[in-house]
């Protein structure tokens, strides 16, 4: 890529204030805006990127499909993507559309997600939308100038027309957390909102628009709900940029990579490439079920480390049975008279003033009675029973 393509590429205004840019936290505005420009300006001079469109300047085009493809992982605004879009025509590449989008989605929607394990409901709901017919660029154009003009209709039109839009891109998260449902669904607020933003006079096809939006909405809805702990989006990108090289390593190597290996291929620091790897886990159920007949669970084999040692509660249980049997000796009154004045039974030790309302005699009483089953207790003949279990 020549010097002043990638001037051309730098002098993009990425950061236009009229951008709506989504806050992924819950801290001060200025924080989260902040965070998403950096984000957004890393996201954008990532080597991906700058690849795509060093490989179109070699041919002078450009596939819509190889783009998507490229900037599959990365988490980027859609209004970001038109300033690709301009950097590609300031360097001479011709970006077109491509058939096969025309194909997938003119195909029958049952069929092109065969596998996935459709419900009743969700195959009516297929079928439904599958019989909307597909617009054409100049029914698009003509839909879009209406809704400028305030038209509900052609808005629910140029909607209805491309839900099956939706179901081609929701198909491919399968697996990342979420139900096929609710994939379709987060990316229904997605067309929703490309159908508002769309601007027919850039030139490009709304279905071409309308995926950035879709896949956005998709993915920011599995950051936020797939996972049992919440992972802020940009963060995502990183673990989904870290899983890829990772995955890339262990062709090359034959094994799987060190995260030494990792932070070398990705420019960064190993204890940053630590820290990631270790938010990337998914916390595990203690109710899982383990081995082939699932009759255990991984609780079972998770030690308690406030639980006492067996050899401790053996000797607790012979303590408490041989303490039982010591004051069997004592009168009942006495017997009574310490299990409350030390809890022996339920674990709270009452005042002298609380254990003489238990038997409508005054504290001094209860002193006196308490004072002289212990010295009963202090006799050797008793006390010989204990002595054992005196550290």
């Amino acid at each position: 890529m020549e010097p002043e393509d990638l001037e051309k590429i730098e002098d993009i205004d990425l950061l236009d204030e009229d951008i709506d840019l989504d806050k992924d936290y819950d801290e001060d505005d200025s924080y989260k805006e902040d965070d998403d420009r950096h984000a957004q300006t890393i996201v954008f001079n990532d080597e991906i990127v700058k690849s795509i469109l060093e490989k179109g300047k070699g041919k002078g085009v450009l596939t819509i499909d190889e783009i998507n493809a490229a900037l599959e992982d990365i988490e980027i605004e859609p209004e970001i993507i038109e300033r690709v879009y301009q950097a590609a025509e300031q360097m001479g590449i011709n970006i077109i559309e491509d058939e096969s989008e025309e194909e997938d989605l003119g195909e029958d929607l049952e069929a092109s997600v065969e596998g996935i394990g459709l419900e009743d409901h969700v195959r009516m709901y297929l079928r439904e939308i599958g019989k909307v017919p597909l617009l054409t660029a100049e029914e698009e154009v003509e839909l879009a100038h209406r809704i400028e003009m305030g038209d509900e209709e052609a808005k629910r039109r140029l909607n209805e027309a491309n839900l099956r839009l939706v179901v081609s891109i929701a198909k491919r998260y399968v697996g990342r957390g979420m139900q096929f449902l609710d994939l379709i669904q987060e990316g229904n607020l997605g067309l929703l909102k490309a159908v508002e933003k769309f601007d027919y006079r850039k030139g490009f096809k709304f279905s071409t628009y309308a995926t950035w939006w879709i896949r956005q909405a998709i993915t920011r809805a599995i950051a936020d709900q797939a996972r049992t702990i919440r992972i802020p989006v940009h963060m995502v990108e990183t673990i989904n940029k870290l899983l890829r090289v990772s995955k890339q390593l262990s062709q090359e190597l034959g094994k799987d990579p060190t995260p030494e290996q990792i932070a070398e291929e990705m420019e960064m620091p190993v204890e940053k490439v630590r820290e990631i790897m270790k938010i990337s886990q998914e916390p595990v159920s203690l109710e899982t079920p383990v081995g082939e007949e699932e009759d255990s669970h991984i609780g079972d084999f998770i030690a308690d480390e406030n639980a006492p040692a067996p050899s401790e509660r053996a000797a607790y249980t012979l303590l408490k049975e041989q303490l039982l049997e010591v004051l069997e000796t004592l009168t009942p009154r006495e017997q009574k008279v310490l299990k409350l004045r030390f809890g022996l039974e339920d674990g709270r030790a009452r005042t002298l003033e609380e254990v003489g309302k238990e038997f409508n005699v005054t504290r001094e009483r209860i002193r006196q009675i308490e004072a002289k089953a212990l010295r009963k207790l202090r006799h050797p003949s008793r006390s010989k029973k204990l002595r054992d279990y005196i550290d």
